[in-house]
């Protein structure tokens, strides 16, 4: 019987898909070289890829999107992962910023309506 492969087939696509375009231009990107350049073996990469094992650690997600130039939170989010410094933040105002998730999940605030009100948020400390 085959392997079960993981839930977030995305995630290893869209890895293989942002290093291969990637090696077009540099070599540094070869499996092996990317590999290390995470501090992963190419083995485990070469399965991530192909969707034979569950995707890295958080850490080493946020350093692929460094390498790649992408977005880490979207990688993550693919990966079915968040960035640890999340759990900090909310560790330190549970209340608000679960309140905070939730009206906005309610509500169905748009990714542009949620970047208005962090502007208005940065405008704010600037100001003080």
């Amino acid at each position: 019987m085959p392997p079960k492969k993981p839930q977030n087939e995305k995630f290893g696509h869209k890895i293989k898909e942002l290093r291969e375009a990637k090696k077009k231009t540099d070599p540094a990107f070869s499996l092996r070289g990317f590999a290390k350049a995470v501090g992963v073996s190419p083995t485990f990469l070469s399965q991530v890829e192909n969707n034979e094992s569950t995707p890295p650690s958080a850490e080493n997600i946020i350093k692929m999107a460094e390498l790649l130039g992408c977005d880490a939170d979207e990688l993550l989010a693919l990966a079915g992962r968040f960035d640890p410094a999340l759990q900090q933040i909310i560790t330190q105002k549970p209340r608000a910023m679960a309140d905070l998730l939730r009206t906005a999940h309610e509500v169905g605030a748009t990714e542009e309506q949620l970047q208005r009100v962090m502007e208005q948020l940065r405008r704010k400390e600037n100001k003080d």
